[in-house]
């Protein structure tokens, strides 16, 4: 008995570092005492409750409101210009058949030329019926409408006025769907002291 009364103490000094540490944690606080801040929220009382959900519910309808409103909008503008691409391509077709009456225009006694000054009263109506408009192409000239193909000296012409269309220019409920080609008169080139 002697024996076993005899085995070595161990002490607290004798455990390694990292359980010591370990037993302190476990001491001072148990993981499901960890302190976290809860923010209490102040209960609505029902009036209040009912107000906040009728602002919620008349938000949600003026949203719907705009959106449907937005919608319409934008279908009302995409069937507009629904058909612009067909339009733009048939644009060069109608010019070549203008000219081509232009060139019949000697015989108008003709059964060709009366019956091809009908098919371009009905392609003009078309065009028109889907909101095609000629631009103007007199006067000045203005970038946004009109494309400049050359520039031409005339006398009595003012620098950027509009002598000679090429091509007309066509416009699509108030959208440019092909400028104007046209000739410009240019600034008369003023004689320089080296040229005398």
């Amino acid at each position: 008995m002697q024996e076993s009364a005899q085995e070595p103490e161990v002490t607290e000094e004798e455990l390694p570092a990292t359980d010591e540490a370990a037993v302190e944690a476990s001491e001072e606080t148990p993981a499901e005492e960890v302190e976290t801040e809860v923010v209490e929220e102040i209960p609505l009382t029902p009036e209040q409750e009912a107000a906040k959900w009728k602002e919620t519910a008349l938000r949600t309808a003026a949203d719907l409101e705009n959106y449907r409103k937005r919608m319409a909008r934008e279908r009302s503008e995409d069937l507009r210009f629904a058909r612009s691409g067909l339009v733009e391509e048939l644009l060069p077709v109608f010019d070549n058949f203008s000219m081509g009456l232009q060139m019949a225009e000697q015989e108008q006694d003709s059964m060709i030329y009366k019956g091809m000054a009908m098919v371009k009263g009905q392609l003009e109506d078309f065009l028109a019926a889907q909101g095609l408009k000629e631009v103007a192409a007199s006067g000045v000239f203005d970038p946004n409408l009109h494309e400049a193909v050359a520039e031409e000296e005339k006398e009595g012409a003012e620098a950027g006025e509009i002598l000679f269309v090429k091509r007309k220019g066509y416009t699509m409920h108030d959208r440019l769907v092909r400028a104007a080609a046209v000739i410009v008169a240019k600034a008369p080139e003023t004689p320089t002291e080296d040229s005398e």
